[in-house]
């Protein structure tokens, strides 16, 4: 499975900042990954990917893509990254620094903030070097008060958009 995480990791990095223009795929899930006989991943699917700039470091999306009922395991598991150990079974010592390696990067990767989430180059980094360096990230799951102040004038300004939107469609089809 670590195989498989850093192939994927470093295909979407290539996507990201290996081409002359940005792919952006927009739908990535287990079912949009295949596998080859030597189990080699690959990315498929790319029906919702965006072509983008390479110098654009930040993309503003102004709509939800991909495939709903997606959760990450760790929206129900809210004891990962609370500082316990985690059972794993019968593994070896490098089995289980593997897979705490690869929880670290998972937890980075959901953070609410796109700005705190490392780059797909950074992920494959992360993946290949040495676990020591991995610290904890923040709590994905907590908003600051500052966040929520912002989200809640962010829907404030989008639902007066919308309703000077539809005041302007009824206008231009009722001819008023």
């Amino acid at each position: 499975m670590y195989e498989i995480s850093l192939g994927v990791a470093r295909g979407i990095g290539y996507l990201h900042q290996g081409c002359d223009m940005q792919i952006l795929h927009f739908d990535i899930k287990p079912h949009n990954i295949l596998l080859d006989e030597n189990f080699t991943p690959k990315v498929s699917d790319f029906g919702l990917a965006k072509l983008y700039p390479t110098d654009d470091s930040i993309v503003t999306l102004t709509a939800a893509r991909g495939t709903l009922g997606y959760m990450a395991p760790e929206l129900f598991y809210k004891n990962i990254g609370e500082g316990k150990d985690i059972k794993i079974g019968e593994t070896t010592e490098e089995e289980s620094k593997m897979v705490k390696k690869m929880m670290l990067v998972a937890l980075w990767c959901i953070q609410m903030r796109p700005i705190d989430r490392p780059s797909m180059n950074k992920v494959v980094e992360m993946l290949e070097g040495n676990i020591e360096l991995l610290h904890m990230p923040p709590k994905p799951f907590l908003y600051s008060q500052a966040m929520q102040a912002e989200n809640n004038v962010m829907n404030e300004r989008f639902s007066n958009l919308s309703g000077a939107c539809m005041d302007s469609l009824t206008q231009d089809i009722s001819g008023r």
